[in-house]
């Protein structure tokens, strides 16, 4: 394929715009965030042009823009943020994804690398037998019909209530662990019976579970207010998002909006960006039935949280208090959610979309747990299993800029196809025993599609939004061992 061949302007090292005259139709210019380099590989993908597309979208705002970490998706690229406003203005299930509410969570621990390294077998292990994982895996939680529409309303905090975790776990996640609006009435009895058996499970592809060393600590005072204390500690981050339920929430609600397109008379240069207006009928019932999935996946992170913690205590012989296994923070990265945003310099209700991309915001804001009112929300952003992750904080010129959002992880360079195609699993997991790092899968040839070769170097992309001011890096850890479904 050739390399995207449209318009750009370079406004800095780490900004590029597509002028809004690219393509008839735009609504406003698109904005990507990337180094030269990491731009190259995005041209080679024809993702800008899905930037463009979505600049088409009624209601869209100051910029359609795109993280470094982004990569061809469904109607918008993995890695976009679009704010729409609340009057004028769409809401499109491609804008969110199929994992509806994929994000991260992570745990700090009081174990240090010494400690955990000559039990990392044995803990992998006891996680892989605790934690349901895996494609159509089911879950140790046997919720029943009417539970099942409590757990969509109240999200964590159903799990936090049976006993899986805290009232401190929801206060270090993202909306409490429960977004507003959610109504079971809009979810379909398939989604409902494809969630039902799957609710507490990790789930298959690129999620996981990751048990982590401290490496390089780039703010030693910021870090130290999140709980991360020194290089060769211990952390637990856990990737996944609403399974199969949250796919059928998107199947459906998409069905819906491609007639709903010409029946509101929008034009649209891509129909999977099929949308429509936030205030119509149609858009409401998605947010709410969105909600319900979002919620259904912060259960699932709390639930996995607790399992976690069960396991670390068996392995070490302490509990989970006396391991020091607090939460720091869980955040989402496919959502759209209501804010308040500064535009023009008037507050206004927006939606913003993101799409492989996370919540930043800076110090001081209301909607952040008051240990982090100094610092700035933390920012998870996990890397492949065989480099590294970053924790950073939000900041006030992604506020200004970004709508408060910054890129979601690594991003894929190779699609799970082609590196099926040129990688063998059996050889990833071999090379990663090499450098010290235990993978347990339920399926090893599928380690291929999770390669660090189908992956952006994750240390590239965080450096890019570091350097753009839409976050900063606080923390770097490496993978010890990793359990994927």
């Amino acid at each position: 394929m050739a390399p995207w061949q449209g318009q750009l302007t370079r406004i800095d090292d780490y900004h590029w715009e597509i002028p809004q005259s690219y393509k008839q139709g735009m609504r406003v210019p698109g904005l990507i965030y990337a180094s030269e380099e990491i731009l190259n590989s995005i041209k080679a993908e024809q993702t800008p042009e899905q930037v463009a597309n979505v600049a088409f979208l009624p209601g869209i705002i100051k910029f359609s823009m795109a993280m470094p970490d982004i990569h061809w998706g469904y109607g918008f690229p993995i890695g976009g943020v679009a704010a729409m406003d609340i009057k004028e203005g769409v809401i499109s299930p491609g804008g969110v994804g199929y994992d509806i509410n994929c994000g991260v969570r992570l745990l700090r621990t009081n174990l240090t690398e010494a400690e955990v390294r000559p039990k990392i077998n044995e803990l992998i292990n006891e996680l892989f037998r605790n934690i349901p994982s895996g494609l159509g895996s089911q879950g140790k939680i046997r919720a029943s019909h009417k539970e099942m529409r409590e757990l969509m309303v109240e999200g964590a905090k159903w799990a936090v209530g049976r006993g899986f975790g805290s009232t401190d776990d929801l206060e270090a996640t993202e909306e409490g662990g429960c977004l507003e609006g959610a109504n079971p009435d809009k979810i379909s009895d398939k989604a409902l019976k494809r969630g039902m058996p799957q609710a507490g499970t990790l789930g298959s592809g690129n999620h996981f579970l990751e048990v982590q060393v401290v490496k390089e600590i780039f703010e030693p005072e910021t870090a130290k207010a999140m709980g991360i204390d020194e290089t060769g500690q211990i952390l637990v981050l856990i990737h996944t998002g609403s399974r199969g339920f949250g796919h059928q929430v998107c199947t459906d609600h998409l069905r819906v909006m491609e007639e709903a397109v010409s029946r509101y008379g929008i034009n649209l240069p891509d129909r999977q960006l099929a949308c429509a207006p936030i205030e119509s009928p149609e858009g409401k019932d998605y947010f709410a039935a969105m909600a319900c999935a979002a919620n259904y996946a912060w259960n699932n992170r709390q639930c996995i949280a607790h399992w976690t913690r069960e396991s670390f205590s068996t392995v070490f012989g302490k509990s989970a208090e006396e391991l020091g296994m607090r939460q720091i923070y869980d955040v989402a990265h496919n959502i759209a959610k209501i804010e308040e945003h500064m535009v023009d310099d008037k507050k206004i209700k927006v939606c913003v979309h993101r799409k492989g991309a996370t919540r930043a915001f800076p110090a001081g804001h209301k909607d952040i747990p008051e240990r982090y009112k100094e610092i700035g929300q933390p920012v998870l952003i996990p890397g492949d299993m065989g480099r590294c992750s970053f924790v950073a904080v939000g900041t006030q010129k992604a506020m200004e800029e970004s709508f408060g959002s910054t890129c979601h992880g690594a991003g894929r360079m190779l699609s799970r196809g082609a590196a099926r195609r040129s990688l063998r699993g059996k050889d990833v997991a071999r090379d990663l025993a090499e450098r010290g790092i235990l993978v347990k899968a339920g399926d090893i040839p599928s380690l291929a599609e999770e390669a660090s070769q189908a992956y952006k170097d994750v240390t590239e992309v965080i450096e890019a939004v570091h350097q753009a001011g839409i976050s900063r890096k606080v923390v770097m850890a490496v993978p010890l061992g990793v359990i994927k479904g």
